[in-house]
């Protein structure tokens, strides 16, 4: 099926678009187009000369912008898909085409109009920006799977269920028995077909003019970010761990040029980082176990700064305007309520004692705000402050950094809880854990809920930020695979397969987010800050550092202006400065402050209206009374059209490479991390020494080429590191950690592949943990054995038993008929596997010929 729209080239400046309502077939599309060029060709009888020709073939339309001429419209023209959330494909944007729409011949010329162009194609629109056709990717996963209810009246609830015609519409709990009315507070899983969030869409600005004139379908919202996903086999069970981090539009920019908060409460570096784990094995948001995790980066929320008009690499900070009432913090913690709910953790990782005042300052300003915020709160919604000098603890030789990071991070994720859209399994009955009691969040019928969120942040939240969020991602990945079935007790330990693939995720996730906001990749890294770090590390952090000290010095103001055009934050006239004349953009982003308030906010009821009656639940999430117009409930369609996974996932009508596949692109822990040889535990969860690992242990994924070439030809193990690397490494682990290694290693189940005889023995002699509620006995009864033998004899024999029925029996069975086409086709691929190819057949020849004309000719 097909949509047509009509855009009016004749227009010099304005924008006039007309979006045909029918929708069309493939065959009336042909006989449209057809018209089209009958109707646009010079004379009839010329039959070379076509009337209408192919401009681009694209993939969305990202929008429209316009300068001091006409208007643009920018196509996404190359594509790569990059996750796969229940059957929903994610894709990155790898190239884009700008074409200008008035005709050269009403065309008005301007003299800057090319300048403008070129800055605002200085964001790279290919270096990190996600869409995807059928799933919202500025929120999260925990809201667009649910819905949660609060006690509204029987009408109201009436009236959402009704809201789409019940022709196209199914109940989704219809096959699974459970109630559809009546949940009160609890998950509903539908689909909420709402409007996007706007705070993390890029392109808002650019589709505002035909937002309301053209169908919903012609709107593709892009986020910016990163989005990365691994599949982690659990013996041979694909569980995919995905990682979406959504960067703010708003407050946007570079390092030194955008530090602090904007007079509405938008933060700098603001960005969202969400982690996604899913059975693979079920591609289904309504059949499938899905959980989710979400976490928060962002600047200090105060006014600051730091002077950058002398070249210096640590420029001073300064406080820009005085906020007694902590009015702009009320602002941001206020969102942050609003979209996460109670309760609000910041994990400050600031400096604390400085001979020179530096990062202090922040520290001393900060405290203080949320203390006067907190006054307010009911005790029971408080936001909770943790500060912790995470610099120089590092330094210190008696404190283990990441031990102190595990401790709080396990504090956090069991006061905030994460999202499961399934009950607990039978095997958390098996397997109790104590941990699991005490669990935050919001526990409902069918699943839980995150409540609450936490916010990192040291001065540039990027290395000392990243690898916090790790060590909480880490833990809370242990509870989401808890939760899941798939190990036995909430806990993850460093150097398994599973930790190392979710590191190297967590740093591809750092790496890009630096690169966007400093201008260079992370400087300290995970192995870092656990001592484990090669020597040849540091010289490759020295190279960052000065990456970073040129692109703050030279780009970034560049970079700072692209981002103002592409954001519409300033849009260019004829009337205004331009925007290369402006000495600073500090009034583009604080709007208000030049306007006196009409209406000023309250310094004690600081947050919006609603909000508290539904803590801890978030506000967003709740669509009753006044927030119930923003989100319109569409209930799911058995008929989707806009998941199509045969085509998306099989590709019938074309070929396609398997190298290019998105499959076979993914990390895999199997593939990448688990050793080459037969005799150790397959099992992810296992803790491996260095030399065992498919993988060193000290690489670094951000050579790329290494780690393609290292896929391609599947290399032995590096040699072993030195004495000294290793007794490091094994003096960063706790002793917790220890004593578990020492016990037994955490796997998903208790098969243990082996070689050796003594190994045999043992674990012959312990008796089988309960995994999946069945107790084995040790050896099969004696009377079991002889009619086992007794049938093995037989089948030898040649006695054929058949049962009673008709056609039922284990060993009588019909051989299956092979016709001769199947059996050349056999026949051929074992003679290609021995080297012995045949020529190829007329047809399929010409079939690839046609297709290699199609493709590249």
């Amino acid at each position: 099926y097909h949509r047509v729209l009509k855009i009016d080239r004749t227009e010099p400046r304005d924008l006039v678009i007309i979006d045909d309502k029918h929708v069309y077939s493939q065959q009336e599309v042909r006989e449209l187009l057809g018209r089209l060029d009958l109707g646009n060709r010079t004379k009839i009888s010329q039959k070379g000369s076509a009337g209408l020709s192919r401009a681009v073939t694209a993939f969305g339309i990202v929008g429209f912008v316009r300068f001091l001429e006409g208007y643009y419209i920018i196509l996404i023209t190359k594509r790569r898909k990059m996750a796969d959330i229940g059957g929903h494909s994610i894709y990155k944007i790898e190239d884009t085409n700008m074409i200008y729409i008035p005709n050269d011949s009403v065309r008005i010329t301007h003299p800057d109009e090319a300048r403008y162009l070129r800055m605002f194609q200085n964001v790279d629109l290919s270096s990190n920006f996600y869409f995807s056709y059928s799933y919202d990717l500025s929120h999260s996963l925990q809201y667009n799977l649910t819905l949660l209810r609060a006690p509204c009246d029987p009408g109201e609830v009436e009236e959402l269920h009704t809201s789409t015609s019940k022709q196209d519409s199914f109940d989704i709990f219809e096959d699974e028995g459970l109630p559809t009315q009546g949940l009160g507070l609890g998950l509903k899983h539908i689909v909420t077909g709402n409007e996007p969030y706007a705070k993390y869409v890029w392109n808002s600005c650019l589709l505002e003019n035909i937002k309301d004139t053209v169908h919903p379908d012609w709107l593709m919202y892009i986020i910016h970010g990163f989005c990365g996903q691994s599949k982690l086999l659990i013996y041979g069970r694909p569980v995919y761990v995905t990682l979406i981090a959504r960067r703010s539009s708003r407050f946007a920019g570079t390092r030194f040029l955008k530090r602090g908060a904007n007079c509405e409460g938008d933060v700098a570096n603001e960005v969202e980082t969400e982690q996604i784990i899913h059975d693979a094995s079920v591609m289904s948001f309504m059949a499938g176990s899905y959980s989710s995790y979400v976490q928060v980066r962002g600047s200090v929320p105060l006014y600051w700064s730091q002077d950058i008009s002398t070249m210096m690499p640590k420029p001073p900070i300064r406080l820009d305007q005085a906020d007694p009432y902590a009015h702009v913090a009320a602002l941001h913690f206020d969102q942050m309520l609003q979209r996460f709910g109670s309760p609000i953790i910041i994990l400050n990782l600031v400096k604390k004692r400085e001979k020179r005042k530096h990062e202090k300052i922040l520290s001393e300003e900060l405290y203080p705000a949320i203390t006067n915020l907190n006054q307010f709160l009911p005790p029971e919604h408080c936001i909770d402050y943790i500060a912790w000098d995470m610099a120089r603890y590092t330094k210190s030789k008696l404190c283990n950094v990441l031990d102190r990071l595990g401790m709080i991070a396990e504090n956090v994720v069991k006061r905030t809880g994460f999202f499961v859209n399934r009950s607990d399994f039978y095997c958390h009955t098996l397997r109790p854990d104590e941990r699991w009691g005490d669990l935050g969040g919001l526990v409902t019928a069918h699943g839980r809920i995150q409540s609450g969120v936490l916010r990192t942040n040291c001065v540039d939240c990027l290395d000392r930020t990243n690898t916090a969020q790790f060590m909480v991602g880490k833990c809370a990945l242990a509870y989401q695979l808890y939760a899941l079935g798939m190990i036995d007790k909430p806990k993850l330990q460093f150097d398994t397969d599973c930790v190392r693939l979710f590191e190297e995720l967590y740093e591809d996730h750092g790496d890009t987010l630096s690169l966007q906001y400093g201008g260079s990749q992370l400087v300290h890294r995970v192995k870092t800050y656990r001592k484990i770090a090669p020597w040849t590390q540091h010289s490759k952090d020295i190279m960052q550092t000065l990456s970073r000290y040129y692109s703050n010095a030279f780009s970034d103001a560049d970079r700072q202006d692209a981002i103002n055009l592409f954001l519409q934050v300033y849009q260019p006239s004829e009337t205004k400065p331009h925007l290369w004349e402006l000495p600073t953009d500090f009034y583009l982003h604080q709007s208000n402050t030049m306007a006196l308030p009409q209406e000023r906010r309250s310094y004690t009821y600081w947050w919006s209206e609603g909000v508290l009656s539904y803590l801890p639940v978030p506000y967003d999430e709740v669509p009753c009374e006044k927030n119930r117009k923003k989100v319109s409930v569409k209930r799911v369609n058995r008929y989707d059209e806009s998941t199509d996974m045969y085509t998306e996932f099989f590709r019938p009508y074309e070929l396609t490479a398997f190298d290019d596949t998105f499959c076979i692109a993914m990390t895999n822990s199997a593939r990448e991390f688990m050793p080459k040889s037969v005799g150790l535990d397959p099992s992810p969860f296992t803790v491996r020494k260095p030399e065992e690992t498919g993988k060193s242990v000290l690489g670094n994924k951000s050579n790329k080429e290494e780690t393609v070439l290292q896929r391609k030809t599947a290399a032995s193990a590096p040699p072993p590191p030195s004495e000294e690397q290793i007794s490091s490494s094994s003096e960063d682990d706790s002793e917790e950690d220890r004593e578990d290694d020492a016990t037994v290693s955490q796997r998903s189940t208790p098969v243990k592949i082996t070689e050796s005889g003594d190994n045999v023995r043992n674990q012959e002699q312990a008796p089988p943990r309960e995994t999946y509620g069945l107790n084995l006995s040790a050896l099969p009864v004696e009377q079991d054995l002889l009619i086992y033998h007794r049938s093995d004899l037989s089948f030898l024999k040649g006695i054929v038993p058949v049962s009673s029925f008709s056609g039922d029996s284990i060993y009588e069975v019909v051989p299956p008929h092979v016709d001769v086409e199947s059996q050349y086709i056999f026949d051929c691929h074992i003679d290609a596997g021995q080297g012995l190819m045949k020529a190829m057949r007329r047809e399929d020849l010409l079939m690839y010929r046609e297709y290699v004309k199609n493709r590249y000719m």
